[in-house]
């Protein structure tokens, strides 16, 4: 209520989609959805590959011009009002590189200048100490380790301050502990800030740890819309994972601490199973006979008590158990 006793207006969303669609020639990307992000609020953009999640993105940040449907960002109608919001947005994604002969300093250089961020030095100081980036702030990004690329890129989005910050899968290929650390640092900035977050991630267990709501998508639509904890009780499981979400069974699988890269690679192998994809790659062959045992003693400990019922990323251990047996052609 305000001072006279009339109701406060509602602050208006950060971000409104409404009847969204993109197409790709005979392919629909995106279906006609439509969700609005509250000020302030954290949001999983959860499904699997081909679900839409990206080109999603893609459109809120203007990159992308929609079939038809509207977007509204802070206010502003995308792409057509996009120079209105830009330096008020910024986006993360590993699939994205930096220029690897530019120093780490150079290249926060180069995108804060473009995001008119000033005093631009003192704010790179600042997130150099933040983010642990002191030793190696005038190293080139190519001599860098994936994980100190991933604090660099984190940077690199939080640059300018945003109000709306869109992640895409932020800790995909990340150990363990480094994409916890990355996570903290979200949390952390969403709270200091109080900016918007928009997460597209395959990881569940991300998810229910950042996220106060889900949008689930599948095939360009979207499956469901509701907090973590109303989902829990609606699919009646101890965590998203095991609610049987149809969305990155095979990534979550892969994520879990074996030793690395095999991980990886028996997790992609796994994925481009599923999708009926061809894969060549001579590094699979090298893991097939840790990935046995390894898999088997990874099952136990997390299932002592047997699999009468499996959850989903069992299934994804039995397409990986196949191909180790041979049953799958590599």
């Amino acid at each position: 209520m305000s001072a006279f006793g009339k109701p406060m207006p509602m602050p208006e969303p950060a971000v409104t989609v409404d009847q969204l669609v993109k197409t790709y020639k005979a392919t629909r990307a995106v279906d006609g959805i439509s969700f609005a992000l509250a000020a302030g609020s954290i949001t999983g953009l959860l499904g699997g590959n081909g679900a839409g999640k990206t080109t999603t993105i893609a459109m809120i940040l203007g990159l992308v011009t929609p079939t038809s449907g509207t977007i509204k960002v802070l206010g502003a109608e995308m792409p057509r009002q996009r120079y209105q919001v830009l330096n008020r947005l910024n986006f993360e994604s590993p699939y994205m590189d930096m220029p690897h002969r530019l120093t780490v300093r150079q290249n926060l250089k180069v995108f804060g200048q473009l995001y008119a961020v000033k005093p631009l030095a003192d704010r790179i100081d600042s997130l150099a100490r933040e983010l642990d980036l002191v030793e190696f702030l005038d190293r080139p990004v190519g001599k860098l380790s994936a994980g100190q690329k991933t604090r660099v890129a984190l940077a690199k989005a939080l640059i300018n301050s945003p109000e709306l910050l869109l992640l895409d899968e932020p800790t995909a290929s990340l150990d363990p502990d480094t994409a916890d650390w990355v996570r903290g640092r979200l949390e952390r900035f969403r709270r200091e800030r109080g900016a918007t977050v928009l997460l597209a991630s395959h990881n569940m267990a991300e998810v229910e740890r950042l996220c106060e709501r889900v949008i689930i998508m599948k095939r360009g639509h979207i499956e469901d819309d509701d907090t973590p904890q109303r989902l829990l009780i609606r699919y009646g499981r101890e965590t998203l994972e095991e609610a049987g979400i149809p969305c990155g069974t095979v990534t979550y699988f892969a994520s879990q601490p074996w030793p690395f890269p095999m991980s990886l690679m028996i997790g992609c192998h796994a994925q481009a199973l599923a999708n009926n994809i061809k894969v060549d790659h001579s590094e699979l062959e090298d893991a097939r006979w840790f990935a046995r045992e390894e898999a088997s003693a990874m099952l136990a400990r997390q299932h002592p008590e047997g699999l009468s019922t499996p959850p989903p990323f069992a299934i994804a251990y039995h397409i990986i158990r196949a191909w180790v047996e041979g049953d799958v052609a590599a």
